[in-house]
């Protein structure tokens, strides 16, 4: 049996900054990709935006995973394409994976594991959306997988459901390619993606954003002939009478993402409701010693620089573990407090009080707040504290504090009105 440090599982930009970050520590890494490339969602959005934080330059998602994709490998990474994980057993010490692909079933030994399976999209069925199942219901993530992929236009006029990044990015996306976007459809009071992806996708392009809006129902046999859209109340339930029947070929939806935690449930990992992702400290190591979760897999991020960010901190986490084994099974975890009322999520959910530097925060605001500051308190007193002039449910924020030659006990994230 071929015995590795980490295996790394997931070649998106998560998978491949934990790799680089290992091939760069001399650790010697199996990287498990299920896709015959690597890159992850990367390879398909080839509009830019992506990579100003790491890179300090604009690229498209391709150029991006590509800087990463070149450095690994130049160093001695065995990369598995096209191959899949089936089985993971936790050992007395360390793990056995399975993986199938065209060389056949293969199992291996590793210290340690790195999971960055990223996520999948809700579909139709998920929704709950009444009517027949013709052809012509996609994700955004398929429809843009036909277009920038395989340069085929899947639809003339659409309805998008959902107002996430990579709707609104479709939005424009098809009208630059000549197709009609009739509208997005939000369910919500508020749009769920990026201020800049409503101004420069939707409002730039004239194409309607409806709000507490839905789609009800949808019509057609062999192909989608058109879907009922109705208004909704404050519990985003339909309201009689206000539905109305709009002519379109495609529906488009854009209605959320789920972290792919297969494997993480599979070994008896413990999981977070509010991100459905694993719980985790700072290290990003979960409840099982040796497993590492990072980018959207732990958490759906809303840009790629910080799906890295994580990488290369789980990456940082797992060389920790394999380099003080015994003094790992030592760490006193803090439980990180912070109101639900007033917080989404925040992640890690857990504390190791052994590594006290340079620890990172990601949380979102539940509701659209402004004026607040957001601190972070140690037995009630504050060690760090940001303003902000507005917070938003799709802007993930970003806290980065120094808790050195500081007594940990209680360590709880607030928020609270400030004039700014």
């Amino acid at each position: 049996m071929i015995h590795y440090d980490v295996v790394v599982i997931g070649g998106g930009p998560a998978g491949l900054a934990a790799s680089k970050t290992l091939m760069d520590k001399n650790k010697k890494v199996m990287l498990v990709e299920r896709e015959n490339r690597l890159g992850g969602i990367l390879k398909q959005c080839i509009h830019d935006g992506f990579g100003l934080i790491q890179f300090k330059k604009m690229l498209t998602g391709p150029e991006y995973a590509e800087r990463y994709i070149d450095l690994i490998r130049e160093g001695d990474i065995d990369i598995k394409l096209l191959s899949f994980v089936t089985k993971v057993k936790k050992l007395d010490k360390g793990f056995e994976i399975t993986i199938v692909n065209k060389e056949g079933i293969n199992t291996y030994d590793t210290k340690a594991i790195i999971l960055a399976n990223g996520c999948r999209e809700r579909t139709s069925r998920q929704i709950s959306i009444q009517g027949t199942r013709p052809a012509g219901i996609f994700t955004a993530g398929t429809a843009q997988y036909f277009v920038n992929l395989l340069g085929v236009l899947p639809t003339k006029r659409c309805v998008i459901l959902g107002s996430g990044d990579i709707g609104l990015i479709m939005a424009r996306r098809l009208t630059l390619e000549g197709a009609e976007v009739e509208g997005v459809y939000e369910a919500k009071s508020t749009p769920s993606g990026l201020t800049r992806n409503i101004i420069q996708c939707l409002e730039d392009y004239d194409i309607p954003l409806h709000l507490s809006s839905t789609v009800t129902k949808v019509f057609g046999e062999e192909r989608v002939t058109g879907v009922e859209v109705s208004n909704v109340d404050d519990k985003m339930q339909p309201i009689k009478g206000t539905q109305r029947m709009v002519p379109c070929d495609a529906l488009i939806l854009s209605v959320g993402l789920i972290p792919e935690n297969e494997i993480a449930e599979s070994l008896g990992v413990e999981m977070d409701g509010n991100t459905k992702g694993p719980v985790v400290n700072n290290s990003l190591m979960t409840s099982v010693k040796g497993v590492y979760s990072c980018g959207n897999a732990l958490h759906v991020n809303d840009l790629v620089d910080y799906v890295s960010e994580s990488g290369v901190t789980a990456a940082l986490g797992a060389v920790n573990y394999l380099e003080g084994e015994e003094e790992s099974k030592k760490q006193e975890y803090i439980k990180v407090n912070y109101e639900n009322k007033d917080f989404m999520y925040v992640v890690p959910q857990l504390f190791d009080k052994s590594k006290p530097e340079n620890n990172i925060f990601y949380l979102r605001s539940r509701n659209s707040v402004k004026n607040v500051k957001l601190k972070v308190l140690v037995e009630g007193k504050e060690v760090f504290s940001k303003a902000y002039a507005e917070l938003k449910p799709p802007e993930m924020k970003r806290l980065q504090v120094n808790f050195k030659d500081i007594h940990l006990k209680n360590i709880e994230i607030k928020m609270e009105s400030a004039e700014i």
